[in-house]
């Protein structure tokens, strides 16, 4: 006996359409790490940020830096400052007391040329600075030999009184507070010193300032007895 059976249809159901209230699946992550952007890889893959801006990437692969410096120093001479002395002063108000400074500071060189600064104002700070321009300002040239000075020499200012005297190579700066910085800057680096007058600050170092102006060569020695 023959049962009546319908032959099976080809074609497979079609899956019934999504309701439009039902969420939609997330986007694909490219492979990168939960919570990372797409395309976030730094390596230059797929979707990579590629090299960071301002570098170039070597034949390694690797990032390379611009070799250029950015802060290549001038040509120009390195000048050497030195504070000598800060002053504070102080003025009764009727609220109370008022503050001022003053900033005593060498500028040079290290090769002969050297200058004396002095500067008032009510911060520390802007009292050296006005300092140091008035020194830039009043720059002298000193004549050395070597790294010492020609001769002895006495420099009197005021009331200081600074006594400088030759060295052989290896004795060193024998020198003290504003004489030895004034020294420092000139760029000598053997002699003996002697300060034979007033300790103030001020007068001192005038006293050896005016001591190093007081240099002469042998050969314009030797020219001046010519004349």
């Amino acid at each position: 006996m023959s049962t009546d059976s319908k032959p099976a249809s080809s074609e497979t159901p079609s899956p019934a359409p999504a309701s439009s209230g039902a969420p939609t699946a997330a986007p694909a992550n490219n492979g990168g790490a939960p919570g990372q952007r797409p395309g976030g890889n730094r390596s230059g893959g797929l979707g990579g940020g590629g090299n960071r801006p301002g570098q170039h990437r070597d034949n390694r692969g690797g990032p390379r830096r611009d070799n250029r410096r950015r802060d290549e120093p001038s040509d120009g001479p390195t000048m050497i400052e030195k504070v000598v002395f800060i002053n504070r002063c102080a003025k009764v108000v009727k609220g109370g007391r008022r503050f001022s400074f003053s900033a005593l500071s060498v500028v040079g060189d290290g090769k002969g040329k050297l200058g004396v600064g002095y500067g008032k104002a009510n911060e520390v700070p802007e009292a050296i600075r006005k300092s140091t321009a008035h020194a830039n300002k009043h720059m002298v040239t000193v004549k050395l030999k070597g790294d010492t000075i020609p001769h002895e020499v006495l420099g009197e200012s005021d009331g200081g009184k600074v006594l400088l005297r030759p060295a052989v190579t290896g004795t060193g700066l024998i020198a003290g507070g504003g004489v030895r910085a004034v020294l420092e800057a000139a760029g000598v680096k053997n002699v003996l010193t002697k300060s034979l007058g007033s300790n103030n600050h001020l007068a001192v170092v005038n006293a050896t300032l005016a001591g190093l102006l007081q240099l002469r060569t042998y050969e314009e020695v030797k020219a001046a007895r010519k004349s």
